[in-house]
């Protein structure tokens, strides 16, 4: 049988949910003053008033666990874990793809770059301009040939009329050779029984 809460029920229940959240924003509000007051110091201060190592100091197999403290500055335990992270051997196997190593809060280490993508276009204008270059390149190329086979034709030779180029089409999209449409294909596996 459930038992329907009463009025009352519902406003103890509230009162305590409300002094529940009163506490814990005055413990919030207490270590933010803290950290405010920590921030204001320099490292070598900080290290020394929590009794801690150098955290660049420190190597494989040393204690980190004190740098864990709730009391200590977020700045000094991110340089302690990046010393942990190096001194293990297991965790410094970087290899490129990892985003995360670089520090991005600085705007000097982000390096100006430039790109031909296009966003709603994609590459397609890089790869018209570049065909565009490579036609009027062959063009020209064409049209010096033509003028050194003017030059070495004799004078009363009958003028001929050269067809006029069409510019060929580029194709964007790939499809197969006889215009069937690709389908895509799943990968089965199958596994012969093994006697025992």
């Amino acid at each position: 049988m459930t038992r329907h809460t009463s009025f009352w029920d519902r406003r103890r229940a509230a009162v305590r949910a409300e002094e529940e959240s009163e506490r814990r924003a005055a413990e919030e509000q207490c270590a933010a003053d803290d950290q405010a007051i920590l921030a204001e110091k320099s490292d070598a201060e900080l290290l020394a008033e929590f009794d801690l190592p150098d955290p660049d100091t420190l190597k494989a197999g040393d204690d980190f666990t004190a740098f864990m403290g709730r009391a200590i500055p977020e700045h000094l335990r991110r340089r302690a874990l990046r010393k942990l992270w190096v001194s293990n051997p297991v965790l410094a196997c970087l290899d490129d793809l990892v985003d995360y190593a670089d520090d991005y809060t600085q705007a000097s280490a982000v390096t100006s770059f430039s790109t031909s993508y296009e966003v709603g276009k994609g590459l397609r204008r890089h790869i018209e301009d570049v065909a565009k270059k490579a036609l009027d390149l062959t063009a020209e190329q064409g049209e010096d040939e033509i003028e050194i086979e003017r030059e070495n034709e004799p004078e009363d030779a009958p003028e001929i009329e050269q067809p006029q180029d069409e510019t060929p089409m580029i194709a964007l999209v790939e499809t197969a050779p006889d215009d069937t449409p690709v389908t895509a294909r799943r990968m089965t596996f199958r596994f012969e029984e093994q006697s025992i």
